[in-house]
């Protein structure tokens, strides 16, 4: 009866687990948002200020507000990436578990001694 209660508490992990990705993913999508509209904002600003346009891409990401927002969404992808890869890993130990029970009680193993 281990097996089933482990089991059934990898199955509550990976349903936490799957709640927390949305989070992380909105998250990730918002600093995403935020940090494309800040770089667009400075391009333009940079543009209307005289620098060549082909120097904008260059400096741009010097500016301490435009490295904070990307150093930001950065993060936000990391937690997200590590949120999926803790999913996967849950399904993987969710597989091996229903394996061993497979061999240990589908093959004529007893269930209750």
């Amino acid at each position: 009866m281990d097996l089933l209660n482990e089991l059934q508490q990898k199955i509550k992990e990976l349903n936490i687990s799957i709640k927390k990705l949305r989070e992380t993913g909105t998250t990730y999508a918002e600093s995403e948002k935020e940090y494309k509209i800040a770089v667009n904002k400075k391009a333009l600003e940079l543009r209307e200020n005289g620098v060549p346009v082909t120097l904008i891409q260059t400096v741009i990401y010097g500016y301490p507000e435009i490295a904070k927002l990307r150093f930001e969404r950065d993060v936000a992808e990391v937690i997200y990436n590590a949120n999926q890869e803790a999913i996967q890993s849950t399904k993987l130990q969710i597989r091996v578990l229903e394996n061993q029970i497979s061999r240990e009680f589908g093959n004529g193993g007893i269930w209750f001694t």
